[in-house]
């Protein structure tokens, strides 16, 4: 445990060096994230162990600089390629590696320097393969600055986050920074909030150090509930002590002795890294009472979640934290005047708190470089859909969102067209493609009637419906709706089930008239943050692909998707008569004789399609 700051400097400075010098060494890290990890990444893991100790290789200890280092490393964004395996000092970059790869990676790569081709990367937008994850277009076109180290970073150790210059920004805080000089530093950066609000964080902490209370919290929202959303289970995961030592400094600014890492129980990674940061920095002494020495006194501990979407809202999430259903309550007062248990309390996400010590550390100006004037740094996003590549990012502040898909991302797969990008999760907008070259930032996203959100983003193609899209949205958000305020909880429901009307092909004008007034109404009269953007779907294509409304109404579905406007007919010229259809139908919606040609039933009909599957001559076909 570390006495003072000098003492824990030192340490650190050791860190580094040591860290530099293993740089030209042998050394193998394994993506052990929840993406690589549900594809088998800790199997790959286990038989790269025991290859080397079968092989009398010298595994990594801490105290020793010799020998082969096997390590555990986190998400670096391609888990769509998992499991990945980087091979240091050569940098070589393993994809979709299996337990049976390992002993030739270990032969060829470990062993002789050699590259195993058929293990590399290939780059989605060249096609070529790459031998190192750097030299890959998706990479090129990103800023990592929260994401440093990718793929030879150890999650789990906090020898190597210290390596890396962490702990580094407490000791600076703790050493010669006042609360009112760490606040005012963040408040200089521009740090935005990165849960969706993008409110300034140092005017929130500023907030809380001014109010008055007995005790004072700090709390890390990691309830990352948006579908297809995990920039802060990647983040939690991949570098735990990033976030704790923002947290930590969080504490000081604000006057906190006490804070809570909330994060959703569908994490278990996450929880499991982050228990072990706070353990490991409770040892050395960066956590816990009388903190290197210095007076100041801070403690963490983690609430799991039970995975309620309307606990990302800040006052839910604190009903959650003191053992009550998740429902929000009225603002003001804010909780950073009344927050846990009533007592002044700090919420920012975990992405927020990420980037303080790199702040801290690296200055202002450093920060500032990246971004725009009023929303400077940068953003990780989620990308979904049908692009080339799927995944993590990061990128600057006023990137585009046809950068991020096509310089990024790759593009589409082949066979696709763009039609539409929604951003900002479930309650986030539907944008044309007229906003592709849209700068992405708060102020001009807002300006959209659209929002940064978590950071998703799913690219939707013009092979899907947007009324559908708009209704399976809706759909989520009524599901997860805590039912406490009544614009929320009927209005959703309401509006879903007009939503329903036009996919099943039952609208009517007067159904549009109804959906577009109950939607406002909606945004304007919940309670929280969920109810008063749950319509945003709704909205935004109304706004954007108001002819798909009018065209279900009009009976037909421009996409083709909605099953409701599918009728299935069968070619007589091209039926043989088989009986292959009506013996798969699961409601005896097709007769006729055998070696004639049959027919459909269409009042029967459920329009599942199997028919079309099952016809060996390509007969049936969509009307």
């Amino acid at each position: 445990m570390f006495k003072n700051p000098l003492e824990a400097l030192s340490y650190i400075e050791k860190q580094i060096e040591l860290r530099k010098e293993k740089k030209n060494k042998v050394a193998i890290y394994v993506c052990v994230g929840t993406g690589c990890s549900a594809k088998g990444a800790l199997k790959v893991y286990e038989e790269f162990e025991k290859h080397l100790s079968e092989n009398d290789f010298e595994l990594h200890k801490l105290e020793e600089n010799e020998g082969i280092e096997l390590k555990k490393t986190g998400c670096c964004g391609r888990c769509s390629s998992g499991p990945l395996v980087k091979v240091l000092p050569y940098g070589y970059f393993y994809s979709d590696v299996k337990p049976e790869d390992v002993s030739e990676i270990i032969e060829k790569t470990v062993k002789n320097g050699e590259v195993v081709e058929r293990l590399l990367l290939t780059d989605p937008i060249t096609g070529k393969k790459e031998s190192r994850l750097e030299d890959t277009t998706l990479f090129k076109n990103q800023d990592f600055y929260i994401m440093e180290e990718i793929g030879d970073s150890e999650c789990d150790t906090i020898e190597d986050y210290m390596g890396r210059g962490g702990y580094t920004s407490l000791i600076k805080v703790l050493s010669g920074m006042s609360a009112d000089d760490v606040i005012e530093t963040i408040k200089k950066s521009g740090l935005r909030g990165r849960g969706g609000g993008g409110f300034p964080t140092g005017l929130k902490w500023e907030f809380t150090k001014k109010s008055q209370g007995l005790k004072k919290f700090v709390v890390c929202n990691g309830d990352e509930g948006d579908p297809g959303a995990f920039m802060n289970r990647t983040l939690l995961e991949r570098d735990p002590h990033l976030v704790l030592e923002g947290m930590i400094i969080a504490g000081y600014a604000v006057g906190a002795s006490k804070g809570y890492a909330y994060i959703r129980a569908e994490y278990p990674v996450a929880v499991k890294m982050f228990k072990k940061a706070i353990e490991d920095a409770r040892k050395l002494g960066l956590l816990g009472d009388n903190i290197l020495g210095t007076g100041f006194n801070f403690d963490l501990e983690v609430k799991e979640g039970a995975g309620a979407f309307v606990c990302g809202e800040e006052t839910a999430l604190l009903a959650s934290i003191e053992g009550k259903r998740g429902m929000p309550k009225p603002k003001p007062p804010f909780p950073a005047q009344s927050g846990l248990w009533g007592y002044p309390t700090l919420i920012n996400n975990v992405e927020t708190f990420a980037n303080v010590p790199r702040i801290i550390r690296d200055g202002v100006e450093n920060y500032r470089k990246r971004g725009t004037e009023n929303s400077p740094g940068t953003k990780m996003f989620s990308v979904a859909g049908p692009v080339k590549v799927t995944g993590i990012i990061e990128v600057e502040f006023g990137t585009t969102l046809r950068e991020i898909i096509y310089d990024i991302c790759g593009g589409l797969v082949e066979g696709e067209e763009f039609k539409a990008v929604q951003i900002g999760g479930p309650s986030g907008a539907c944008l044309s493609e007229e906003f592709l070259d849209m700068p992405l930032d708060y102020d001009t996203l807002k300006a959209a009637d659209a929002m940064v959100g978590s950071g998703g983003i799913v690219v939707i193609t013009k092979k899907t419906c947007m009324v559908e899209v708009a209704r399976f949205f809706l759909d989520f958000t009524k599901r997860e709706s805590c039912g406490k305020c009544i614009p929320c909880r009927e209005g959703t429901m309401q509006a879903y089930k007009i939503l329903e009307k036009f996919t099943n092909g039952e609208a009517t004008y007067e159904d549009l008239e109804n959906l577009e007034y109950l939607s406002k109404v909606i945004k304007t009269a919940s309670l929280c943050g969920l109810g008063k953007t749950a319509p945003n779907p709704i909205l935004s294509t109304l706004k954007l692909f108001k002819d798909e409304y009018i065209a279900h109404i009009e009976g037909k579905c421009p996409s083709g998707s909605c099953t409701a406007f599918k009728k299935y007919i069968i070619n007589p010229q091209m039926c043989k008569g088989c009986g292959l259809c009506a013996r798969s139908c699961p409601q005896n919606a097709i007769s006729g004789k055998r070696g004639e040609p049959f027919e459909i039933d269409q009042e029967k009909c459920v329009k599942c399609g199997l028919c079309v599957t099952k016809c060996p001559f390509k007969a049936i076909s969509i009307a």
